[in-house]
């Protein structure tokens, strides 16, 4: 069995959706990358040998998504390939949905929103009306929000962009490893991926490419990545990508078993827990998270609560710099203020286990009770 530094430390690690712990074979891929001398782009024997250990992980990451190795531009994160593809097309109107991370809606922050509906999946007719007139445009749409697990219609709003000559980028990053992908079937001609949500190592991420499609780059300087992205490529972190997507692609079989504990661990928190509401439940999503709404209990004093009883949770997205607010997914969804602040994000992953589930339980009523909304 896999082990991670969650199952050895007496504290349940429910936060993968914010990052996941590294996978020992990352480890080790990582490990033999250290020993690789040279620039990838030298053309002498120490270079060559570090371009074919990239190329290796390119085309790793590649058959994660069903696509060439040739669309793959690594990026240093999600955030990174986020904005490369937002900002890669001037000229064209942008159009993103109202619950998309906040790196696309960062990126940009003038774009038309496309909106939800109450469990958060994308009002597919309100695109359509957004796309009409106008000159070329962009629309992006994630495949699994990151807060609530719910799976969004990518396919069908790709067909409706391209009717009408757009483009439709995609951010898979909580998609990859928990549901199969494939670029083409998708219809994207951009999708982000990153490895730190799927047992890789932090601040590598990729950008992939449909063909024909090609953005303008964010970063200018030498040829690397086909002239995509200039500077030289962060080798530890492409070989770790590429391990974390060949385990991730190899293991799908076991993610979606974690739906079955996900399940157990939502249906027993409502029935402890009457006032306690899953966002997003009524909607498709992947089996490893769940949006849980605790009206009147900031998500913040949750997570301080369940921390010091050595369970790690998240209230919203881990991205914002530490700060915890109400949730802007949750908003778009038509929660008040007060029931969007209220809830917390359980995302299991890899290391997960029954027990983790029991523990998470047994402190998460044992704090409704203590404040006053369990029964």
């Amino acid at each position: 069995m896999l082990t991670s530094p969650a199952m050895t430390d007496g504290r349940v690690y429910l936060d993968h959706n914010a990052s996941a712990p590294l996978k020992p074979g990352v480890k080790a891929a990582v490990a033999a990358a250290l020993d690789l001398i040279g620039n990838p782009s030298s053309v002498h024997g120490h270079g060559r040998a570090v371009r074919r250990a990239v190329e290796e992980a390119r085309a790793r990451v590649a058959a994660l998504a069903g696509t060439a190795p040739t669309r793959v531009v690594f990026t240093a994160g999600g955030t990174e390939a986020n904005n490369l593809a937002l900002r890669g097309f001037p000229g064209r109107r942008l159009f993103v949905s109202a619950v998309e991370h906040d790196s696309v809606l960062g990126a940009a922050p003038d774009a038309a929103r496309i909106p939800v509906d109450s469990q958060g999946v994308a009002d597919l007719p309100a695109l359509e009306r957004l796309l009409e007139g106008g000159g070329p445009a962009l629309v992006s749409l994630m495949l699994v929000n990151n807060e609530t697990g719910v799976i969004q219609p990518v396919a069908e709003a790709a067909r409706l962009a391209h009717a009408r000559g757009a483009l439709l980028h995609c951010d898979a990053v909580q998609a990859a490893g928990r549901r199969p992908l494939d670029l083409a079937e998708l219809g994207a001609d951009l999708l982000t991926l990153s490895a730190h949500k799927i047992g890789g190592p932090a601040g590598i991420g990729a950008l992939l490419l449909a063909e024909g499609v090609e953005p303008e780059p964010l970063l200018l300087g030498g040829g690397q990545e086909r002239r995509r992205r200039a500077g030289t490529e962060n080798l530890l972190g492409i070989a770790g990508f590429g391990a974390a997507a060949a385990l991730a692609l190899a293991d799908m079989a076991a993610a979606h078993g974690l739906a079955a504990l996900r399940d157990d661990l939502e249906a027993r928190a409502l029935a402890a827990v009457p006032a306690a509401r899953a966002m997003g439940a009524g909607a498709p999503r992947v089996g490893n998270v769940t949006c849980l709404a605790l009206p009147g209990v900031p998500g913040e004093t949750q997570v301080m609560a369940l921390d010091l009883a050595g369970i790690a949770v998240s209230a919203g997205s881990a991205c914002s710099s530490g700060k915890v607010k109400a949730s802007h997914v949750l908003r778009a969804m038509g929660a008040d203020g007060s029931l969007a602040g209220s809830a917390v994000r359980v995302s299991l992953g890899w290391d997960s286990t029954a027990e983790d589930v029991e523990r998470f339980l047994a402190a998460w009523t044992t704090m409704a009770r203590r404040l006053g909304r369990g029964p």
